[in-house]
Parts: C-alpha cells; sequence; structure tokens
C-alpha cells in the first residue's frame, strides 16, 4: 500500500491526476530520456498558495532571508569584543570536525543554539571574537550564528589565479564577482538540473526556486557547440557569463556539463573519440574564464566531461570503449586543472542499461574497465565518481538483489533499483579509490503516464506526483544514514523547461514528468508537491529556517 502522508500535507495545494491505466511493458534496456510523441492527458494545475498578511510576510522573510550577490563594502565597526568581519573577497572556509556542533546566536557557550551542523559541513568565516574562540559562521550568503573555534577547521582562500581567455570581439565582459563559494559537498549535498540558458527571465525565477527550497548546487549543460561552434578557438561567452553571474550572484554553487561536440562544422577532428585534444582545450578555456579568482569573470565549482559514453549514439556513433574515455576524461582534466587547481572534475554518469553490445554497454563493466584503463587509479581522471541513478519502479530502499529477482514488478536487473549506487561505490573500493565522493549526476522518479518507455516504471508501477515526492524525500534520507561520508552531490532531475509549452503539449516530453515543477507562465507558479516536500525537509529539517513556500504556514 502507498504511503500517503504528504496527501494531507499538501492536499489543499496540489490537485491529483488519474493514473493512467496499463500500456506497453518495459524493454530489456532502458533508453536515455528522448521525446517520445503521445497522448494528452488533461493536467490539472494548482494556482499560487494566497498570499499572506503583511505581518506574517514580514516575519518570514525575516526568518528567510535570501542571499544576495557578494559585493565589496566597507565594513561597519564591529561590537565591542568582537573583531571586524572579512571583505567578501576575503572568506576564509570553516568545515566541521566534530559529529555535531551547536551553532549559537551569540559567542556565548550559554546563547540560544541557531542550529546544529554535523561532520563535514562547510561555511563561510565571516569573522572571530576578540580571542578567536568564537567563529562567525554564513551559508549562501546568510549569517547563522557562532560556532566554538576548536571544533572547526579553517582553510583561508587562494586568491592567486590565470588571466581568464578574452571575450570575442564585441562582447561585453560583465564585471567580476568577489566572494565566491568554494568547491565543497556537504554529504550529501543537493542540487537540480535546470535550464538556464536561452531567457534570463526564466533562469532568475527557477534560482529564486532552487534557493528557496534549500538547494545548494545548480546544474547546467554548457554545449560545446553553442560557445564553440563558430570555429576552432572563436568563442561566444555571451550566454555562458550571464548564467555562470547570475548563479553567483545567486548564492549557489554550479556544475557544468560540458558536452555535445561541434558536428556543423567542417573544421573539428570528428566525433569523440579522435575530438579528444580540441574537447580538452575548448574545457580549458571554459576553466580558465570562471576560475573563481578575482581576476575571473566568474565561478564554476565543478564540472562533469561528457555524458552517458557507454551509448553509441553519446559517442560518435562507436562502441562504447571504457579505454577511449578514461583517455578523453584524462586529457579534459589535465587542460581543467592547469587554470583551476580548486575545481571538482567528474566523470560522465552512464547510463542505466543492460545491454551490452556495438550500441551500449552496462555502467558497472564501463566502470570497471574504465577503472583498469586508468592504471586502478583515478589520479589525474577525476575528482568525484559521476553516476546516474534513477530510482525506476523501486522505492529508494530496495536492494537491487530484490530489483533484478522481481522481473515483473521492479525490471529484472540491479540497475532498476537507486541503490545500484552502492555496486558502483563497491568498484571503487575494489581498486582502492575509497577516499573520492560518488556524484549523483542525475536520479528521481518519473509519473509518465503517456511514454511507453517509461510509463511502465512510472505511472503503471503506481508512481504519481506524491510517491514522487515522497521518493525524494527518502532518498536524500537513506543517503545521509547509510552512504556518508562517500555520498557527495545528489542533482536530482529536474526543474522545469518552459520550451515544453511551446507546442501545447509538454506531456509528451518525457523529462515533464521528472521535473520538480509544473512548467508554467513565467509571472506564474504551478507547484507540484516534490519542490513543497523538499522545500519543507531541506530548509525546516535540514536547516532550521522557514520554507517560504510551505502552504501550512
Amino acid at each position: 500500500m502507498r504511503t500517503r502522508w504528504s496527501v494531507v500535507l499538501l492536499g489543499s495545494l496540489v490537485a491529483l491526476l488519474l493514473l493512467a491505466g496499463c500500456g506497453s511493458r518495459r524493454s530489456e534496456a532502458t533508453p536515455t530520456p528522448t521525446k517520445t510523441p503521445g497522448g494528452q492527458p488533461a493536467v490539472v494545475q494548482t494556482p499560487i498558495p494566497p498570499p499572506l498578511d503583511s505581518n506574517a510576510q514580514a516575519a518570514q522573510q525575516t526568518q528567510a532571508a535570501q542571499p544576495v550577490a557578494p559585493v565589496v563594502v566597507a565594513p561597519a565597526a564591529p561590537a565591542e569584543g568582537v573583531a571586524a568581519e572579512p571583505t567578501p573577497e576575503a572568506l576564509s572556509v570553516a568545515t566541521v570536525n566534530t559529529d555535531l556542533l551547536n551553532i549559537r546566536r551569540d559567542h556565548d557557550a550559554a546563547a540560544e543554539i541557531a542550529r546544529t551542523a554535523n561532520r563535514g559541513e562547510t561555511f563561510d568565516v565571516l569573522g572571530k571574537n576578540s580571542d578567536s574562540t568564537w567563529t562567525k559562521l554564513a551559508l549562501n550568503g546568510e549569517a547563522l550564528g557562532w560556532a566554538a573555534t576548536e571544533f572547526l577547521t579553517i582553510v583561508d582562500p587562494v586568491v592567486a589565479a590565470p588571466t581568464p581567455a578574452p571575450a570575442p570581439a564585441g562582447a561585453a565582459t560583465p564585471a567580476p564577482v568577489v566572494g565566491f563559494l568554494p568547491a565543497t559537498m556537504l554529504s550529501p549535498d543537493r542540487g537540480a538540473q535546470a535550464f538556464l540558458w536561452w531567457r534570463a527571465e526564466i533562469a532568475d525565477r527557477d534560482l529564486d526556486l532552487l534557493r528557496d527550497a534549500g538547494f545548494n548546487w545548480v546544474k547546467q549543460s554548457f554545449a560545446w557547440e553553442t560557445i564553440e561552434g563558430a570555429g576552432s578557438g572563436v568563442y561566444d561567452w555571451t550566454v555562458a557569463d550571464r548564467v555562470v553571474t547570475h548563479v553567483n550572484q545567486k548564492g549557489l554553487k554550479l556544475m557544468a556539463r560540458l558536452s555535445s561536440d561541434p558536428e556543423k562544422t567542417g573544421f573539428w577532428a570528428g566525433p569523440p573519440p579522435g575530438n579528444g585534444d580540441a574537447f580538452a582545450a575548448f574545457a580549458g578555456a571554459v576553466a580558465q574564464r570562471y576560475n573563481c579568482t578575482p581576476q575571473a569573470v566568474g565561478c564554476i565549482q565543478a564540472f562533469q566531461i561528457w555524458n552517458e559514453p557507454n551509448l553509441a549514439r553519446e559517442w560518435g556513433g562507436n562502441r562504447p570503449n571504457p579505454a577511449e574515455y578514461a583517455a578523453f576524461l584524462g586529457k579534459a582534466y589535465a587542460a581543467i586543472k592547469a587554470v583551476h587547481p580548486n575545481s571538482i572534475v567528474i566523470n560522465a554518469g552512464m547510463a542505466p542499461t543492460g545491454d551490452n553490445s556495438n550500441v551500449a554497454m552496462p555502467d558497472d563493466i564501463f566502470y570497471d574497465q574504465m577503472y583498469q584503463a586508468m592504471g586502478g587509479s583515478s589520479n589525474g581522471y577525476f575528482d568525484a565518481l559521476g553516476v546516474h541513478g534513477a530510482g525506476f519502479a523501486a522505492p529508494p530502499e530496495l536492494d537491487p538483489a530484490e530489483a533484478a529477482a522481481n522481473k515483473e514488478k521492479y525490471g529484472g536487473y540491479r540497475f532498476f533499483a537507486f541503490r545500484h549506487v552502492e555496486d558502483i561505490r563497491a568498484i571503487m573500493v575494489k581498486y582502492g579509490d575509497t577516499a573520492k565522493q560518488v556524484v549523483l549526476l542525475e536520479f528521481g522518479w518519473t509519473f509518465d503516464r503517456v511514454n511507453a518507455d517509461y510509463k511502465w516504471h512510472g505511472a503503471d508501477a503506481g508512481i504519481d506526483e506524491y510517491v514522487q515526492a515522497e521518493y525524494l524525500k527518502r532518498a536524500y534520507q537513506f543517503a545521509a544514514a547509510n552512504w556518508q561520508p562517500w555520498i557527495g552531490l545528489m542533482s536530482l532531475i529536474t526543474m522545469p523547461n518552459l520550451d515544453w509549452l511551446n507546442d501545447g503539449n509538454p506531456q509528451d516530453e518525457e523529462q515533464y514528468w521528472w521535473a520538480i515543477m509544473e512548467p508554467s507562465p513565467i509571472d506564474q507558479k504551478y507547484w507540484r508537491p516534490a519542490y513543497i516536500v523538499l522545500c519543507i525537509y531541506f530548509q525546516e529539517e535540514l536547516n532550521g529556517t522557514a520554507c517560504v513556500h510551505n502552504p501550512n504556514r
């Protein structure tokens, strides 16, 4: 029986759609997202909750202060006994080195506890008291309170940097943003894929929504063909500059997926793996421009190198080859680290598939052979292992062995369980690569009622909007309880793309059913339970602050 706790919580917010009837069964190998024609079930869009009265609204705004773009200002005079706080360009980073740390409202052991922090959590340092026994902490631009310095490991920022690549002729270069957030990850950390590229007003709204909900990271594709498609070494940074600056100003960390070779032009070395040198040069140019130093145009904290090379269609039409991808990855890693040494470089996540042929390779086989090609060591190739972790029809806690044993209900392969991530971690352990984290580059659950390749593990499996919301929360909870310290960022799919509305039938786009918000006009918000449930969990249960979109407040 499905759990319906979230229905009570959110019943006034979202109108349920009826589940679709039985449809076609799954194929043996589950394809990666594509646009598949389908029917047009009606969608009930839920209005925004009624506005708060002015007093309540002011109280909420005070409780959940929004981070702002870091700027350099003259410091205010410090209170008696408190050292002056540094300017944003001099922010140090503090990491909790004890299991449970109290962050108090004043630098006094008797002061009220503002929130607690777990081992490994990282904060910005705003200042210290006169004898440095207490440190003032902030997160994403918001002051949190004071913590005992002895329970913190504090690292000063690195400010030296190479000169960024020049902008194309005629392109305006935005003023650099200083005080960038460090390239660190909680265990687990919270992120989501978004569509920030084409319309700034969409990016502005969605970045606010992600920040409001308590996400720390946003993932965005930086298409090679878009930035360098006009010719080798000819870069158009116009949109990239806007996206990076926008994310930086919102107080979020940015992961850039670098992929999509410029096939439209005739001067490239062809598709991968033959274009590895050209791609490395592109990756290095991006990393140099956004290397998070005061001289940089902006800050990209993490880079994903390509996407799903275990599929021939993502590997130039060639048979998947882990050794070829390892060489491709190593070139990009060297180019990025040469100009942005503090960034986190992550390998491509692999598509879940049971097919081992000229067109696909199972992810566990690919990862194992990739390690063999790297000589058993990931040093010089990646800083964290990227994995794709869709949950399909299984709840997040299901043992992969059960998914493999029960083909009718769960699919008949271990990768049909969210915990298949543990199988990939076991490969890291096999090669002694235990010091590095796993990053979930994509994960989630769909409630697809239309597209045959997905509805078997969506509506046909009993997944609806509420189950999706519950499973996403439970996935983060399971990771926190069972995967620390090796789990890093968990980036779910996805914020919606408003382009899905262009043909009047967004339901035929398979990613529509994975999204945590309903696509809507720019000046409106159509809520889905997933967003509200995660906002309450991240902000109220984990951060001790208000979810400003909680309909019950």
